[in-house]
């Protein structure tokens, strides 16, 4: 629907502050917001410390953006998420929420206009502030171990052809964004959501 274009006011990517956690498979969020924000002309953003938060606010496509990278550790995103979108007005059908998944497959994406936490101790913290789980979501596909303790898992790094491979997704990931903020969210979904993400290059 030509209504759901521009539609995303606030776009949100969790993971966890702190150099050590740079790297992680947990921090696909704020990578992507990376990725967008290297890829956004020059002086576009600017960026502010508020709500807990880095937050960058800017204009996309004639529009206002506001981008937010939560600095409260990823179980307390919602401390971060809830007081900013109250503060700017922000309904939570307007705010995109970028996450790691671990019951999707290193490098692909799933987009989702609501719904559950599936798991996810993030989306479960932003769903109990917010009050609704109306928000959108893009989900990063990290795997799951095939042996010992997921929490280590999700806080570790990438290496050879593994990392090449999420480097890719992440790409790929700010590309569904700027989808999602042009064309709107069905769109999008049927662009990236297909079942085998076949022109990624990621198995």
């Amino acid at each position: 629907m030509a209504s759901e274009a521009g539609g995303i006011k606030l776009i949100v990517g969790l993971g966890n502050p702190g150099a050590e956690y740079a790297n992680s498979r947990h921090n696909a969020g704020f990578m992507v917001i990376e990725k967008l924000l290297a890829e956004f002309p020059t002086g576009r953003f600017t960026m502010s410390h508020t709500a807990q938060s880095n937050v960058y606010t800017g204009k996309y496509r004639g529009k206002t953006l506001v981008l937010q990278m939560p600095l409260t550790y990823m179980n307390a995103s919602g401390d971060a998420v809830a007081p900013l979108s109250r503060r700017l007005g922000i309904s939570a059908g307007e705010i995109l929420v970028i996450s790691d998944d671990l019951d999707l497959a290193p490098g692909r994406l799933r987009l989702r206009q609501g719904g559950s936490d599936g798991g996810h101790n993030g989306l479960k913290s932003i769903i109990a502030k917010l009050g609704s789980s109306g928000f959108k979501r893009l989900r990063v596909g990290i795997g799951r171990p095939e042996a010992g303790a997921t929490a280590d898992y999700v806080l570790s790094g990438f290496e050879g052809d593994e990392e090449k491979s999420f480097t890719m997704a992440i790409s790929r990931a700010a590309e569904a964004v700027k989808t999602v903020l042009g064309a709107g969210m069905t769109a999008a979904m049927n662009k990236f959501n297909a079942a085998e993400n076949s022109d990624t290059g990621i198995k």
